[in-house]
């Protein structure tokens, strides 16, 4: 292990490429969002003051009652001005949030016209105390997302010559080298080029298990070291790291709106337009100011807004603690109706690696023989094949070799003790044996004359595959489909391993595409799962497309609407689930605002509340609603 360099730190200001991603300091909501709860809470206690001040005027000065009425004017006026702003703006620019603020300054000019002060400021007073309570049940849900953008803000030991220079993240360039010591969180992508460890994960993919890094390994962001001393090389900084991605995706996915949101918003003005008629219908029929004005505030839709955003929220953290990325709300909600899975071979349902699974030696050989000439001719190579040669038989088995010559697609020659010995194919070693039936690469070895043998190798499937889509099909995805540009009887076995029925070979991404396309045609809702540029296509025209994250293109993730940041495909079950269990949330918040609402309304339409009641009857609906979107947030298959 290298010695530790020398240390200090950094006071300088300049960098030659300085990262450009940065994370919230001081909270979760936006500076908008923030100055403005601020401002409204700051009013409320002037307004509940002022209050007080009105109500101890009346009961120790009966005779000042005007100037408790004034006390009391000014508290409604303070309150209310932002109201009527909001309102303002909603009239400029109609929302579902809008129509809150709407009939809250409809009903404020009711009770400045009656004279009845008090109530103008209990009302929007109410109702500021509900808006906190919103926002601070939110917090929880987004306390996940942002918890992960905090993941960013370490310092790094950057190693320049003999010095080791400690710096914030932010500031690393790529082609740095830093020093990761043992529980260190890595602070930028790069590749280790001195050391090995076992890296913790779980802050990016969910994975409890560590994994094992070496020289040429790649790492992540955010991720901890836990074992031996690193020197990593900078690939990636700021929003190009995994995590940077990750953060920014999930904080687009954050704002966007579910489908239910939507479809609320496109009713949005009939919604204000009915409100308004039966509040003139109550004041018509009942003759009650208060009666229109408890209908007003009581048909605020809040419970309603929130229903399927704060659900949404609390499914993206329980997502991202998973490991998995969404980009956006709408595609949770359309992963629960998936009813077919469109699986790619190679990286997906396999490892995307080739490796040694047999070796057919020649009669009278030494498989040791065999093999130890194969490794030592493969780690001179490095085409994927002959790498897995080597891989398969320990280092200290190899032999020493001269004049090593790579002809490139076909194999390896090398002297070995003054013989030449080679690895390739049949045509390239001149040997007439014919190669074993096996459904992957087969090589041969020579040795001057005399052959040597044969070594099969294959890409296996993932150790998880077969449970995984075994859970697939317990969740109604009955119909799988392996696509791979594979050779069928490759394609066959592979699929006859996973327990797959339906197997399209040696196809184009043109053809992937036309596959994913035949299945919506034929009414059925894919889910399609790759990995490489070929799968782009298909991701995009799939009900929904999931890209292995882990070791995905850069095209993959950008045509899918979902990225396992670990290659575990069981994952895709723990997918479906959170999302059933996320649509089955919003249903029943919808139901709950809407119902609840309709009870408030009939209510006040009654005259057995006021509007002050009405609030509070309100604000509980609402509270409700969080309430049951937070217990999304105990969604935990990570173990």
């Amino acid at each position: 292990m290298a010695a530790a360099a020398p240390h200090v730190h950094d006071d300088c200001c300049n960098h030659d490429h300085l990262a450009t991603f940065t994370v919230k300091d001081d909270g979760l909501l936006l500076d908008g969002e923030r100055r403005r709860l601020a401002t409204r809470l700051i009013l409320a206690v002037l307004c509940a003051g002022l209050l007080l001040m009105a109500l101890a005027i009346h009961v120790l000065l009966p005779a000042q009652r005007e100037l408790a009425s004034l006390v009391a004017g000014v508290a409604a006026l303070i309150v209310s001005v932002p109201v009527f702003i909001e309102a303002w703006g909603a009239l400029r620019k109609p929302s579902l949030h809008g129509i809150t603020d709407l009939l809250v300054a409809t009903a404020l000019i009711a009770a400045w016209v009656m004279g009845d002060l008090e109530t103008a400021a209990l009302v929007p007073l109410a109702m500021i105390i509900g808006h906190v309570l919103e926002e601070r049940s939110l917090l929880g849900s987004r306390e996940a997302i942002e918890a992960l953008g905090r993941l960013t803000k370490v310092s790094a030991r950057r190693l320049i010559g003999p010095l080791v220079t400690e710096v914030p993240a932010e500031r690393l360039a790529v082609g740095d080298r830093i020093e990761v010591r043992p529980g260190d969180r890595i602070a930028a992508d790069g590749l280790v080029r001195t050391g090995s460890s076992t890296v913790d994960t779980a802050p990016i993919t969910g994975e409890s298990l560590p994994v094992e890094v070496t020289i040429g390994s790649p790492v992540s962001a955010g991720t901890i070291n836990l074992g031996g001393r690193l020197e990593v090389e900078v690939t990636a900084t700021g929003e190009n790291t995994t995590l940077g991605r990750v953060v920014h995706l999930m904080r687009d996915a954050e704002a966007a709106k579910p489908p239910v949101t939507r479809l609320l918003e496109r009713y949005a003005g009939s919604y204000l337009l009915l409100i308004l008629l039966v509040a003139a219908c109550v004041l018509f029929f009942s003759g009650s100011v208060y009666a229109m004005m408890a209908v007003l505030v009581a048909s605020c839709p809040c419970a309603l807004v929130l229903a399927a955003p704060a659900t949404a929220i609390a499914a993206l953290a329980v997502a991202g603690r998973h490991g998995i990325l969404v980009k956006g709300t709408a595609f949770l909600e359309e992963l629960a109706e998936v009813d077919t899975v469109i699986l790619d071979k190679t990286g997906t349902v396999t490892v995307g690696r080739m490796a040694l699974t047999g070796s057919a030696p020649a009669a009278g050989v030494d498989d040791q023989r065999l093999r130890a000439v194969a490794a030592s001719l493969g780690a001179a190579s490095s085409h994927p094949v002959s790498r897995a040669v080597a891989d398969g038989v320990p280092v200290e088995a190899r032999l020493a070799l001269n004049d090593v010559q790579e002809v490139s697609g076909l194999g390896v020659r090398a002297t070995l003790d003054g013989v030449s010995v080679a690895l390739g194919r049949a045509a390239f070693i001149g040997t007439s044996e014919a190669p074993p039936a096996h459904d992957g690469p087969v090589v041969g070895v020579t040795e001057g004359d005399r052959f040597l043998g044969w070594l099969l190798l294959a890409d296996e499937p993932r150790a998880e595959a077969k449970a995984a889509l075994d859970d697939l099909r317990s969740l109604g995805l009955t119909k799988q489909v392996l696509l791979t540009g594979d050779r069928r009887a490759v394609a066959e076995a592979m699929a006859k391993r996973l327990g797959i029925d339906d197997v399209q070979a040696e196809v184009l991404p043109q053809q992937k595409l036309d596959r994913v396309l035949k299945e919506t045609r034929a009414g059925r809702r894919p889910l399609v799962v790759g990995d490489g540029i070929n799968d782009a296509l298909a991701l995009k025209a799939g009900a929904v497309g999931v890209a292995m994250g882990a070791q995905g293109t850069d095209v993959a993730l950008a045509s899918a609407d979902l990225v396992l940041m670990t290659s575990n495909l069981q994952r895709l079950g723990t997918c479906i689930r959170l999302s059933r269990r996320c649509r089955w949330t919003i249903n029943l918040n919808v139901a709950i605002g809407l119902g609840w609402t309709f009870v408030i309304i009939a209510l006040a339409a009654l005259g057995l509340i006021g509007p002050v009641a009405a609030v509070l009857l309100h604000n509980l609906g609402t509270l409700a609603v969080m309430a049951n979107a937070g217990r999304l947030l105990k969604f935990d298959e990570t173990v």
